[in-house]
């Protein structure tokens, strides 16, 4: 249920500029620049959690990043504690940061998504001062913490898009969102070394406060206001129901299943690429092998690309096509990693493209589930990437020092292979709580099935306003409604359409 009331206030005090101010006659429009925002916030807000790790002691032995650039004051020298004890500070952002995705990104069925962002982004910013500033490292610990809990605004932006952006253009709106998201991954760790190896690594989080509060006054300036989606449920009752999606829904089991896998997959590929990449045949320096992590930027840029080829296809298919290619890539990493470089190289290519590509697969099936829901939906999905990236660490590691790096990569292949056991159980067009099996025919083609399902419905709801609003007793019981129309209207999605992983 939503409330359509139009505020012009944030928080009750601070003025919504009137173009920004919902209007149910005149959607505000899901353009370029909104979607460059989206981007651009997630890049360095997630940048949170990894701005600390180059600058940890001793890290030109355990990370493979460039020594000339990271020699660096560090934090043991600054607060006079051991190494052992400042290399807490990174699980406790990633503690954080896990915390808030349970208890604060399903606010984003609750309430009114700008007021969040803009609240997120305040407090995360501000929190970053101290850091800045303290010499206390239990301070500086706990703000660690703290600002891992609010660093979720990627994951109140990433189903907001979903919301936004109309049908047919779902998927590019995504993976402009996402790159961001891996674009501040990537960029965190080389701003935090090379600020801090010619300044002091305080600097680093005096960049971030003023990149954090740039994104808060363009947040301010550009995210339109749109009314909460579901007022009339409780807190208790959205993580509830959040809990319930996670046995009940059968795309979102299937999702964060292949989720899991793909993102083990991905830990284990480059922790024991370093191994490889160190040892025999090439022994590279640490300078060269950082390099390597450059070659990932390629994924990240043609994520958009990825996006608009999804949102063609029935995203089951784009999911099948994805882990064939990422099985082809593997192959050949498996193969020939050992032998030639330009496997690597050409397998790091192929493996980021369509590791994106079977990402913004399963974000998009997993978003036609409920427009009603999708920051629950998006919580449980980002669980499961957080399980398969443990898990991959460690039995990546585990089978790299029992059995060498050759079976350590083909463990990676035993794992793609899983996802496309997962796939092919459950076919491109089920209904939502089929489990097993294959009904509703073959087509690939998104704009079919779509054109195919009105006609079936002859016709379907009439107008803008034919969103079907499922009850409060519907989301306690764990079902939300099969409605895709947004907040902003456009097309409605049911279960034939997008309904596989």
């Amino acid at each position: 249920m939503s409330d359509s009331k139009s505020f012009t206030h944030d928080f009750g005090f601070l003025p919504i500029p009137r173009r920004l101010r919902y209007d149910p006659e005149k959607p505000f429009h899901f353009g370029l620049l909104l979607n460059v925002l989206f981007g651009f916030a997630s890049t360095f807000i997630v940048a949170n959690l990894y701005y600390c790790q180059p600058l940890l002691s001793e890290l030109t032995h355990k990370m493979p990043f460039p020594c000339d650039i990271w020699r660096i004051v560090q934090f043991s020298d600054s607060f006079g504690v051991s190494y052992e004890r400042v290399s807490r500070i990174p699980t406790l952002l990633q503690a954080g940061y896990a915390t808030g995705i349970v208890l604060i990104s399903p606010l984003g069925d609750l309430v009114r998504r700008r007021q969040l962002i803009i609240f997120l982004a305040l407090i995360s910013a501000s929190l970053t001062i101290g850091l800045a500033v303290t010499p206390n490292l239990v301070v500086f610990e706990t703000l660690s913490f703290l600002i891992g809990i609010v660093s979720v605004t990627p994951q109140i932006l990433i189903p907001l898009a979903a919301d936004l952006a109309p049908p047919e253009r779902r998927a590019a709106a995504l993976s402009v969102v996402y790159s961001g998201l891996l674009f501040g991954i990537l960029v965190a760790r080389v701003i935090a070394g090379i600020i801090a190896q010619f300044t002091s690594w305080r600097v680093v989080f005096y960049f971030a406060i003023g990149v954090q509060y740039l994104v808060l006054s363009a947040s301010y300036f550009v995210i339109p206001d749109y009314p909460a989606k579901n007022h009339d449920i409780s807190y208790w009752g959205i993580l509830r129901t959040m809990a319930k999606f996670a046995y009940t829904e059968p795309i979102l089991v299937q999702a964060c299943l292949v989720n899991l896998a793909s993102c083990a997959c991905f830990t284990n590929f480059w922790v024991t690429l370093t191994f490889l990449l160190g040892g025999p045949p090439y022994f590279y320096s640490t300078l060269t092998i950082g390099l390597f992590g450059l070659v990932g930027i390629f994924g990240v840029a043609c994520g958009p690309l990825v996006g608009r080829g999804i949102d063609r296809l029935v995203p089951w298919y784009a999911s099948l096509v994805a882990v064939l290619a990422l099985l082809c890539f593997q192959a050949i990493q498996t193969g020939a990693g050992d032998i030639n470089v330009a496997a690597v190289v050409i397998a790091i290519m192929g493996l980021d493209v369509f590791r994106q590509m079977l990402q913004m697969s399963l974000a998009t099936s997993v978003f036609s589930i409920s427009s009603t829901a999708r920051a629950r939906l998006n919580a449980v999905f980002v669980l499961s990437l957080f399980i398969g990236q443990l898990m991959g660490t460690a039995a990546g590691t585990t089978v790299f020092t029992t059995y060498g790096w050759r079976p350590a990569a083909a463990l990676n292949m035993g794992f793609y292979v899983w996802i496309l056991i997962v796939i092919m159980l459950r076919g491109p067009h089920c209904a939502r709580f089929t489990w097993f099996g294959y009904e509703g025919g073959w087509e690939a083609r998104k704009d079919v099935v779509e054109a195919r399902r009105k006609a079936a419905e002859g016709g379907g709801e009439s107008g803008t306003g034919g969103t079907t609003t499922p009850q409060v007793g519907d989301l306690e019981k764990g079902g939300v409604g099969d409605s895709e129309d947004g907040p902003v209207g456009g097309s409605s999605e049911k279960d034939g359409v997008g309904s596989g992983v």
